[in-house]
């Protein structure tokens, strides 16, 4: 007997019904009557190439060891965050609301507006730029996506390489675009 899917909603404090919740303090809010118009799809995995650890949680929360692996000795002054991560098992982890700015896209820029972070949704694909995507991920962020624009006014999705151009390379040439917007496509009978 399988078990029913629940159904993935934003509710009206900008939280996921199916996520599971880590706050991080790395978010501020949002400039007034900015509307959330983008969602910007990211590639991470702490340490380098690893999956299925706690680096980008300990990340996004503060809490990196820089004595953990030498890489993270790069890193752990960042204070940075991202609404989303999905792992790579499609497990969905929220560390800021969605009403609040997370601090995933720096210096960006989408179609002539600079300061990304202000009106879009951060969503961390725990990966790399050299290994697929793990089919469960996509399934995910089309879930994601669709539940984000029913709460959002959504026009675009693009990768932290299209906002960062020269800067930022993820989510990279594994990120099967095509697979995302055939996952999005609407449903016929």
């Amino acid at each position: 007997m399988s078990v029913p899917r629940r159904n993935l909603a934003i509710d009206e404090r900008g939280f996921a019904s199916v996520a599971r919740q880590i706050r991080s303090p790395n978010r501020d809010a949002r400039p007034q009557a900015t509307a959330i118009s983008l969602i910007v799809v990211h590639g991470i995995s702490l340490p380098p190439g690893e999956f299925g650890g706690d680096g980008i949680t300990r990340l996004f929360t503060n809490r990196l060891d820089p004595g953990g692996h030498p890489y993270f000795a790069t890193i752990s002054h960042l204070r940075v965050s991202a609404h989303f991560l999905i792992r790579r098992d499609g497990e969905l982890v929220q560390f800021v609301g969605c009403l609040d700015r997370a601090w995933h896209a720096g210096a960006s820029t989408w179609k002539g507006r600079d300061r990304c972070n202000d009106f879009s949704i951060g969503v961390e694909l725990e990966g790399t730029d050299a290994i697929p995507y793990a089919p469960a991920q996509y399934t995910m962020l089309a879930r994601l996506t669709r539940a984000l624009k029913r709460a959002y006014p959504i026009e675009d999705i693009a990768g932290h390489s299209d906002v960062a151009p020269g800067r930022k390379t993820d989510p990279g040439p594994m990120f099967d675009w095509a697979r995302l917007r055939r996952l999005l496509a609407p449903r016929t009978r």
